[in-house]
């Protein structure tokens, strides 16, 4: 059986990653669980996938699930835990899916411990990538992408020489708001922004999607999962969310992946690899689908997507106040502070008076992440 804990297990990655094990029951032994505020979500986790150690986001919760769970399961709560739960165990793999660069710490700790990773949180490579891709070559652990848009690049690579790319090429839906104008934006709402039209995920990567933010951070994580330039990375619009990645070669030859939108594609293939087993998704019809449909991006009506690619170039502690900004910002949106355009001009703002670091230590990008933070909950 394969071993395996997760990071972030009662989130909408989380949860599909146990429905993923609940199909394959014989195939797996969940070691540790996650989870952020969901105690009672987490409690019956618990009793269902019996691991030895779970952690929740503090010690009041901490306290109130143990009456709740099995003795030989042990209780941890905040950082720690999650520290403990990534690298405390006899899991094989670690699935981080928790949200935002709280994962950044746990993830190192899980590669120190050498333990491969089932990437889900997209915020470690982008705050850390250097970091995090050298430690997993000097640990020889893998970074397996869970993320749609990187599995499906993933699997086109697979069997090719990475000399022979010419580019790749990540896939948008568009998000909530892909037929609005800018005009149309300023007076959009909370619940307007989480009616995603083909994905089910948290609130955070939904008002992510309609930023175009989420795209960007998946441009800087792929730099960094496929060793690849920024200008070798180009992203389409396609509002249908069938093709969730291609990659081009020298040959001008162009291989996709295809399937319905279902996360619990990539997150099996990211835990079975290099088999594929039977998936509890629906499959595809294309004759169903009936057509496919693509556009060249809008950097003007997406300009948080060009500030992902400026970032990202720019390279060193950009990209940590980058993200540091937006998750800021879309909280204080979530909570109904600001409006869904003051998204872009906070991230605008807490950069241009960012002092980038260009080779940063872990202590210089937390504390970049804090200056960026406060800055983004002053504006």
């Amino acid at each position: 059986m394969k071993k395996i804990s997760i990071l972030g297990s009662t989130g909408s990655i989380g949860t599909q990653t146990l429905d993923v094990v609940s199909t394959h029951r014989d195939q797996f032994q969940v070691e540790g669980l996650a989870a952020g505020t969901n105690a009672e979500l987490l409690i019956r986790q618990v009793h269902e996938f019996k691991p030895k150690k779970v952690s929740i986001a503090t010690k009041e919760l901490a306290e109130q699930i143990k009456p709740h769970i099995p003795s030989t399961t042990q209780v941890y709560y905040g950082d720690a835990g999650l520290v403990e739960v990534a690298a405390g165990t006899e899991a094989e793999m670690v699935v981080t899916a928790v949200m935002g660069s709280v994962g950044l710490q746990s993830t190192l700790a899980a590669i120190e411990a050498g333990k491969h990773i089932g990437l889900a949180n997209k915020e470690t490579l982008v705050t850390a990538g250097h970091l995090v891709t050298s430690l997993a070559h000097e640990k020889g652990v893998k970074l397996f992408p869970i993320d749609s848009e990187h599995s499906a690049i993933f699997q086109c690579m697979n069997g090719e020489r990475r000399s022979d790319v010419a580019g790749i090429t990540i896939t948008a839906s568009g998000g909530s708001f892909r037929g609005l104008s800018r005009e149309e934006l300023k007076d959009v709402t909370v619940e307007d922004a989480l009616k995603h039209p083909n994905w089910s995920m948290g609130s955070k990567i939904t008002i992510d999607s309609a930023t175009m933010v989420n795209k960007g951070l998946e441009v800087i994580e792929a730099h960094w999962l496929f060793n690849l330039p920024y200008d070798q990375i180009n992203v389409l619009l396609h509002p249908e969310s069938i093709i969730h990645s291609f990659v081009e070669f020298c040959d001008s030859s162009i291989i996709a992946q295809l399937g319905n939108p279902d996360m619990r594609v990539p997150i099996q293939y990211a835990l079975t690899y290099p088999e594929r087993w039977i998936s509890p998704t629906r499959r595809l019809s294309l004759a169903e689908v009936g057509s496919l449909h693509f556009k060249e991006m809008d950097y003007v009506r997406f300009p948080l997507l060009r500030l992902a690619f400026e970032c990202g170039r720019m390279g060193g502690t950009a990209t940590t106040a980058f993200n540091a900004a937006n998750e800021i910002a879309v909280a204080r949106f979530l909570q109904k502070e600001i409006s869904f355009l003051h998204i872009e001009e906070i991230i605008e703002k807490v950069l241009e008076q960012h002092d980038n670091i260009s080779i940063p230590d872990l202590g210089s990008i937390e504390e970049c992440d804090r200056r960026s933070r406060e800055l983004a909950l002053r504006l």
